[in-house]
């Protein structure tokens, strides 16, 4: 075996482990089965006391992450679960902040169902509150973000103004010019036109 071929066959067999590593090795923390026909695994994280979501599988199928000690799941954590069909995630003590939103929105586009079961453990306001009637109202954490929100939009729309404001100037602007310039060529013309019918009346008078 020469150096290319060492290294093609090295390659492939990086990328064969990285693939599994990525789809199809379990969790240590939970159980995992495979569905068969449907290619893929059902993962099993229920009852363990869990504290954060574990790495799961791509291939994930059905995913029971329920009865733990889950208060939060960090943005982007289950966004490579894209044939996911079932998720079980009740029974953690959820902390209804603002991070609790890409939850919330993650099951709103994953699985409906699976967010009527859910309810908040915390802050007190909105204990035992299902997370599927939280309101931005309720999320007073949020009020933190909304001036540098207000004023993100603020500078954007005064960009966007000024820029409206700037364009109309120039159009009118050129359109000033462009008008001037129409009147000096009509005139010239007509002087030109005064000029030609000057001389041949000069040259009538001649010739008489």
């Amino acid at each position: 075996m020469n150096k290319t071929e060492f290294i093609t066959v090295a390659g492939l067999a990086i990328t064969l482990l990285f693939h599994m590593t990525q789809t199809e090795v379990c969790p240590p923390s939970c159980k995992c089965k495979s569905l068969g026909e449907m290619r893929g695994l059902l993962v099993d994280c229920s009852s363990r006391k869990l504290t954060e979501v574990p790495a799961l599988p791509v291939n994930t199928k059905r995913l029971y992450l329920h009865n733990n000690s889950l208060a939060s799941v960090p943005p982007g954590a289950l966004d490579s679960l894209r044939s996911l069909e079932e998720v079980k995630i009740f029974d953690n003590p959820w902390n209804c902040d603002c991070h609790i939103l890409y939850l919330k929105l993650w099951l709103e586009d994953i699985s409906a169902p699976s967010i009527a079961n859910i309810r908040c453990a915390t802050p007190a306001p909105v204990r035992m509150k299902p997370l599927m009637q939280l309101t931005g109202n309720e999320l007073r954490i949020c009020k933190r973000f909304l001036p540098i929100k207000c004023l993100e939009f603020f500078w954007r729309d005064l960009v966007l103004i000024a820029g409206a404001i700037i364009t109309l100037i120039l159009a009118a602007w050129a359109l000033k010019f462009l008008k001037k310039l129409v009147c000096q060529i009509n005139l010239s013309q007509y002087a030109y036109r005064r000029y030609l019918l000057g001389r041949r009346t000069s040259k009538n008078h001649k010739i008489q």
